[in-house]
This record gives C-alpha cells, sequence and structure tokens, in this order.
C-alpha cells in the first residue's frame, strides 16, 4: 500500500499492497467483532447431528445432474466433515482453479459449518465482507452470537473462505517483518519522484505476490468466487443457494444471481454493493460516507460531559483534523518503539468508525492522541490489519483485498488522473479524502490484468432477493443498497436508520425479525421497509 506524505502526509490505507479503505473491512462491519468483543466458549451443540464422528456428504444424483458442462466432477465430489475447532465440521471442496480450463490445475476452497441445531431445512453459506474476510472464521466466531435460535434450527451455518483468502490457494506475497516495514513507508506524492518510489515498491510487491502465490493469483476474481460458490451449494446438497452476504459479500452473490438465476434460494444481501460504479465512483462514495461517519461520531460523542473533542461538531471534526495533520508533520513513537504515521493513524482512526458500539474505544484513542500517547490508535490500525500484539498477521486480508480488486477493477494509474481524483476526494471529504487517493498504484503493475467492467447486475429468478441498507453506513453507503435493488429487479429494500456497516446481526427487531422469517420460512420482508 501506498502513503503519502508531504511534509509527511500518507495514503490510505496501510499494509503493503491493498486497496480501498472500508471495503477490506467487512467481517468487522458484519457485527461479528466488536474491537473488545470476547466470544463465549460455550458449546453448540443442539438437535441436529453430532460432531464427534466424520460426515461423508454424497452428491445428490438430482443436483448433479443439473451441473454445467465439463463440471460433472466437481459437482458430483462426496465430501468428508471432519471434527474441528472444538464444536464444529470442516472440509475442503476441489474446484476448478480456471473455469476456461476445468480439466487443467485445480484448488481447495475450506468451509466450516456448525450444524443446524433443530429440524435442518438446508445449508446457509456465509460470506462476511471484504474481499478478503475469512467466513471459516466468522461462522467459527459468531455463530453462536450472530444468529437467533430459529435460523440455527434450520441451517447448518458454513462459512467458507473464498479462493485467495486465508486457507485457500490463499495470496501470499510478504512476511510480517515486511508488512510491518510497509505500512510504516511514507511517499511524497505530490512529486514525481515520490510517485515514483510508492510505484517501485508496489511492484516489487506485485511480483512477490505472483512468486509466492502461482497460477492461482491470475484466478481469484469475483466470478470465479462465484461459481465456487455454486459447487459449494452441490456438495452440501442443496437445490438452490440459502446465501447471507456483508459487504463486498452482496457483490459476490449479485454475481451469483446473475450467473445462476434459477438456483437462488433464500438470500440476504446487507451492506450492498453497486457492481455498476466504477472503481473511482465507488472510492468517492466511501470517502463521501466516511466524512459524514466522522461527523455523526463527534456529535455522539459531545453528547457525553467527558468527550475531549469540545465545542460544536465543525470544531470537534476540526480537532480530529488537527491530530491528523500533526502526525503528518511528526510522526510519533508509540509505547512499544514503533513509528506511527498519518496512515496508521488514519486507520486506527477508522476502524471503529464501522460498529457504533465500538466509538468508546475512538474516543479513548482520540483522548489519548490529544495528550501527546498514540498507542491506542496504533492498536485500532493494527486490529484493522489482523495484526496480532505479538507481532504476528492472523490473516492475509489486506493482499486478498488486492489482488481480488485489481482483477475486478480497472484502475485509473496515469498521475495527472489520480491527482485530479486526489483533488475531488479533498472535496468529498475534507478529513479523510486525502488518504483515500492513489488506489490506482495499487494495481499499475499487478501482474494480471483486470477481467471485469463495472456493469449493472441481472437477476431473472423466481425468488425474491432482499437487499438491506443503513443510512449511516460508512462503507457501503445506503444509495447502493436501493441501486442494486433496482438492479435486480425481483427484490426487496430494507433500511435501518442507523450508524455503522451492515445492519443485520447489530441492529434491531424490526430488521432482524423478518430477515429470520424470510430465512426460515421464506416470507419476504414488505418492501421498502425503514426501521
Amino acid at each position: 500500500m501506498t502513503a503519502r506524505p508531504s511534509a509527511a502526509r500518507h495514503r490510505f490505507p496501510a499494509g503493503g499492497a491493498t486497496g480501498h479503505a472500508s471495503m477490506g473491512r467487512g467481517l468487522r462491519a458484519a457485527g461479528a467483532l466488536a474491537l473488545t468483543m470476547v466470544l463465549a466458549s460455550c458449546s453448540l451443540l443442539g438437535g441436529g447431528e453430532e460432531r464427534g464422528e466424520p460426515a461423508t456428504a454424497k452428491a445428490d444424483p438430482s443436483i448433479v445432474a443439473g451441473a454445467p458442462e465439463g463440471l460433472e466432477e466437481f459437482y458430483s465430489q462426496e465430501v468428508v466433515w471432519e471434527p474441528c475447532e472444538e464444536d464444529f465440521q470442516c472440509t475442503t471442496v476441489t474446484v476448478p482453479m480456471d473455469y476456461g480450463n476445468p480439466d487443467g490445475e485445480s484448488i481447495e476452497i475450506a468451509a466450516l459449518r456448525a450444524p443446524s441445531t433443530g429440524k435442518k431445512k438446508g445449508s446457509l453459506l456465509i460470506n462476511p465482507g471484504g474481499p478478503g474476510a475469512s467466513g471459516y472464521d466468522f461462522v467459527k466466531d459468531a455463530a453462536l452470537t450472530h444468529f437467533s435460535q430459529p435460523v440455527r434450527d434450520a441451517y447448518d451455518l458454513v462459512g467458507f473462505d473464498p479462493r485467495g483468502v486465508k486457507r485457500s490457494a490463499p495470496v501470499t506475497c510478504m512476511t510480517d517483518a515486511e508488512r510491518d516495514a510497509a505500512r510504516a513507508k511514507i511517499y511524497d506524492l505530490d512529486t514525481d519522484a515520490g510517485l515514483a518510489a510508492a510505484l517501485a515498491d508496489n511492484k516489487a510487491i506485485a511480483s512477490q505476490c505472483k512468486e509466492q502465490t502461482g497460477p492461482a493469483l491470475a484466478h481469484i476474481d469475483t466470478e470465479s468466487s462465484a461459481r465456487d460458490l455454486d459447487i459449494l451449494r452441490a456438495v452440501v446438497n442443496d437445490a438452490k443457494l440459502n446465501y447471507l452476504g456483508y459487504s463486498y459479500g452482496t457483490f459476490l452473490g449479485s454475481t451469483y444471481a446473475s450467473l445462476f438465476p434459477d438456483q437462488v434460494g433464500r438470500m440476504v444481501l446487507d451492506g450492498a454493493l453497486d457492481p455498476s460504479i466504477s472503481n473511482e465512483e465507488l472510492t468517492r462514495g466511501q470517502a463521501r460516507a466516511f466524512e459524514k461517519a466522522i461527523r455523526s461520531y463527534v456529535a455522539d460523542c459531545q453528547q457525553d460531559d467527558g468527550c475531549p473533542l469540545g465545542g460544536d461538531v465543525d470544531s470537534g471534526v476540526q480537532l480530529i483534523r488537527d491530530l491528523i495533520n500533526g502526525i503528518q508533520q511528526n510522526p510519533q513513537k508509540a509505547k512499544d518503539g514503533r513509528l506511527v504515521n498519518a496512515t496508521m493513524f488514519v486507520s486506527g482512526l477508522i476502524t471503529p468508525l464501522y460498529n457504533d458500539e465500538s466509538w468508546p474505544a475512538l474516543t479513548q484513542a482520540i483522548e489519548a492522541a490529544l495528550n501527546g500517547d498514540v498507542s491506542l490508535m496504533l492498536r485500532l490500525a493494527d486490529i484493522g490489519a489482523d495484526r496480532s500484539s505479538n507481532g504476528s498477521y492472523t490473516s492475509n486480508s489486506t493482499f486478498a483485498f488486492n489482488a481480488i480488486n485489481c482483477l475486478d477493477y480497472p484502475m485509473e494509474t496515469d498521475a495527472d488522473a489520480m491527482r485530479a481524483e486526489q483533488r475531488r476526494l479533498m472535496q468529498d471529504s475534507p478529513t479523510l479524502g486525502y488518504f483515500f487517493a492513489y488506489g490506482g498504484t495499487n494495481c499499475a503493475d499487478w501482474p494480471h490484468k483486470s477481467v471485469r467492467t463495472p456493469a449493472p447486475v441481472e437477476y431473472t429468478g423466481d425468488t425474491p432477493i432482499v437487499v438491506i441498507g443503513t443510512t449511516g453506513d460508512p462503507a457501503t453507503p445506503v444509495e447502493w443498497a436501493a441501486s442494486l435493488r433496482k438492479q435486480l429487479g425481483n427484490a426487496v429494500l430494507m433500511t435501518w436508520e442507523g450508524e455503522g456497516h451492515t445492519a443485520y446481526g447489530r441492529s434491531n427487531t424490526c430488521i432482524e425479525d423478518p430477515v429470520d422469517a424470510y430465512l426460515v420460512s421464506g416470507k419476504s420482508p414488505a418492501d421498502n421497509t425503514v426501521c
């Protein structure tokens, strides 16, 4: 990832080759991980199948009969679900590396399930976002707390790591020490020399990704993942796909719906991405939404007598800008001795904006920074980068994020165009827009060109799809949900008037109950429901 300073200004976000600030944080955004959350260690065992012995899933001939030509062996494979992670079952599913050449190399998709605790209706496949977030980890960490008992009774909850992510032919690029060094770098992108240095470093990272990942790097686009999703549907023996997608997961879901409309079962798309917009339009939408979220946070903070951001909202926001500007001019050391630059500071600032339950953690970090200690803000940035306190990185989400986006989106890489975009972003978001610029540097020398042109999605299936948007969503602006609902046609729109990214699992009964009823009984929520 590039960083930008001019007298130390930084490109946002940090962590090696990556992309948009907000899309890559879908796992947190889905509400699975509040910053101080400790998940209960109680058992998930219920009335469903036992987890103590392996379970072999034999292919249903009627489902295999519908396999696309040339893919029969993948649709008919038998998978063995082994006990894992104490209370769960895990397996791997074989898929073609290149759907254009299914007889060539194959890769394996890792999946984890929490078996139904009641009378099973089928499987609910889940993607928590990203691109780059682990569905395996999401179900492992959140099956007990995130889903209602009726949903857990009705479904095996199945989380999977999409191709390129963590356990599924992962994108591999750098050591942990190299990632730390990349996050700490500063480039003056206002100068030709600074831009050239950033491009050179990103080119070197891209070369490492190609060398260490191998040929799979060319085939981790979203359409390929959607085709994997249909094989997953088949091997869990569901005639239709029941699916819950958050954030980027809505893009994966809508892509699936366009490719396999007759196989769509009960599908919920929460925190919707608009598949018709360009990378540059997506970035501007997010920049505006994060600026709005900062103002909402400051207004909420100022309701508390202990808020360190005094005055009115404009004054409070200006204090945050002053903090960022101060770090731009003079990066500071945290208590662990690491130097915190403005990119890392801004990364820490935006991480809690995904969930308003985490706003108190942001207030603590801002108060400490105002008193000269940036350690808490660095910890928030590390959480955003999936870096543990011991210095190890727990996922490859940063690299998967960038690799998938470089295939999914044509990027503007011309220097003049990127600088013009920077000016527009600063108008859209005076606080953060500066740090959203120069995203094209991540893909300028990527070894594989984009394979997709953004366009409206088309869906011709009979089953209505549920689309959810949140008015204060910083990562997927609420208007994208309305746009996706319109493109899908046979869909209903639900809107939560709330703060943070996504709604289902972290909002209220007005959203939760109709979505649960849809998943369990198939009854669609009323269109244009506002909660």
